[in-house]
């Protein structure tokens, strides 16, 4: 068979390939895109950040069922019905992924269902159902994201040891159920399964849960989660794995014993890897580093010139969002511009219960980069808006630069932070400072106003609480 030639050709349909995908095809390229799945999106539609937060809000609505009670409103205990609650988290991922192909079709960018290996810098190799088809093209943009790890000393070829990937399926409840690691993975499905009734324990090697996070924005997600799982073990570390009948015996250190106890299924959450292997990179002139990941410049170019690599693929920062820049950066240097990916703000979130946002500096980093900084912060238990929907167990933070004023940081810990983060992420790649949110009108009773007097509160006059500002040590 002939080989199809094309101008673009984008390997994977994540958020960042399928935007890479059709930008370049706004900007009239002809363009070709591989996904080895039938259904477009990647593992953020597909296995990662819209399952997840689908049942995240699903199970939260027995959370809330729970705690109205004390308002005078109370519920029977719900009725969980597993098919159904599977059924309307694939149709919402149906939805997703069609709107993509749709989309796709619209744009005139040719979808390739099969599995890409590169047989040169300009050329592919795609194995389809139909068999091989090959493609060359001028330039490739390679994003084909990552997977969750799996530690050999983990990897029974037991089903009740999962990833996030099987945990997303929710096959039953387990009674009892063990989640190794406690970053934003680990901690948002321990949510998810201990509102459905699981005994959930995490077991964390760090002394710290969500150890990126700022300390005083994890402090609230902390708390709620040592009421609603079973345990929460810090310094801790899972040295054996085996199966015992229908459950996992687990074997472990935690404050200086060591315990061996089974578990109805075993969640591993302790990062991802990336997906660098089979591709036929050897073939090019990419190169890896030594993790695995993909060497790119500013332009998001690799060592080889006709291969641009983007998000999770291309390392740093492991979001979807950040792999939407990186595709407009990537393609605009194909089109001749000159734009990098350079002092880019990007948002990150743990949708936690409280939820939990942050852009730019955190304490912690400017303190390692011994940059000057003052702290503002506002508790939501002054603001109207929280406590009319009970959830008072919220900061929002801001990192000053003392002389400028310019904002260096937010984070957000609260109800909705995800949303919040918006306009903070909006202010920083403005250049905002201080006094510009805290001029700024926000509408009453919002949350939204606690950045509002957060900013206040740096210049000693937030209405709704006694202002105080924390200069660097």
């Amino acid at each position: 068979m002939d080989p199809i030639k094309t101008e673009i050709v984008v390997v994977g349909a994540g958020p960042g390939g399928y935007a890479a995908a059709f930008y370049a095809a706004d900007t009239g390229k002809k363009v070709i895109l591989i996904e080895r799945e039938k259904r477009l999106g990647g593992v953020c539609l597909n296995r990662g950040c819209i399952p997840s937060k689908a049942l995240l809000y699903a199970t939260h609505q027995i959370v809330n069922a729970r705690e109205s009670a004390h308002r005078g409103i109370t519920f029977a205990e719900p009725k969980i019905e597993l098919d159904k609650l599977r059924t309307w988290k694939e149709s919402v991922l149906e939805k997703l992924g069609g709107g993509v192909a749709t989309l796709a079709k619209m744009r005139g960018v040719q979808v390739i269902t099969g599995r890409a290996y590169f047989e040169g810098s300009n050329k592919l190799r795609v194995e389809t159902e139909a068999g091989q088809q090959f493609v060359e093209y001028d330039k490739a943009v390679l994003a084909v994201g990552s997977i969750a790890a799996m530690p050999k000393a983990f990897d029974l070829g037991n089903p009740r040891v999962m990833t996030s990937t099987e945990a997303l399926q929710v096959e039953d409840i387990p009674e009892n159920l063990l989640v190794v690691g406690g970053g934003y993975i680990g901690m948002e499905l321990g949510f998810v399964y201990s509102a459905l009734g699981s005994k959930v324990t995490v077991v964390e090697a760090l002394d710290a849960i969500l150890a990126g996070a700022d300390p005083d924005l994890a402090r609230p997600v902390v708390a709620n989660a040592k009421k609603s799982f079973k345990e929460i073990r810090l310094k801790a570390r899972v040295t054996k794995m085996a199966t015992v009948g229908k459950q996992i015996k687990v074997e472990s250190e935690y404050n200086g014993e060591k315990l061996t106890e089974l578990y109805d299924r075993v969640l591993v959450a302790v990062g991802r890897v990336p997906n660098s292997t089979d591709l036929g990179l050897e073939n090019t002139k990419v190169q890896l580093d030594e993790k695995g990941f993909v060497k790119v410049n500013h332009h998001q170019q690799t060592d080889d010139p006709s291969i641009y690599a983007i998000g999770d693929i291309a390392g740093g920062i492991l979001l979807a969002h950040k792999a939407h820049k990186e595709a407009r950066i990537a393609m605009e240097n194909i089109n001749g511009e000159d734009t990098v990916f350079e002092n880019v703000i990007i948002p990150a979130v743990v949708f936690t219960d409280p939820e939990l946002a942050w852009c730019g500096l955190t304490e912690a980093e400017a303190k390692e980069k011994g940059i000057k900084y003052e702290v503002a912060k506002f508790p939501w238990s002054a603001s109207g808006r929280a406590l009319s929907f009970d959830r008072t167990d919220g900061v929002t933070k801001m990192l000053i630069d003392p002389d400028t004023d310019r904002i260096l940081g937010v984070g957000i810990c609260g109800a909705g932070a995800g949303e919040l983060i918006a306009e903070a992420t909006l202010g920083m790649e403005m250049g905002a400072t201080a006094e510009d949110i805290a001029l700024t009108v926000h509408a009453h009773p919002t949350l939204s106003e606690t950045l509002m007097e957060c900013a206040e509160a740096f210049y000693g006059h937030a209405t709704h609480t006694i202002a105080k500002k924390k200069s660097a040590e």
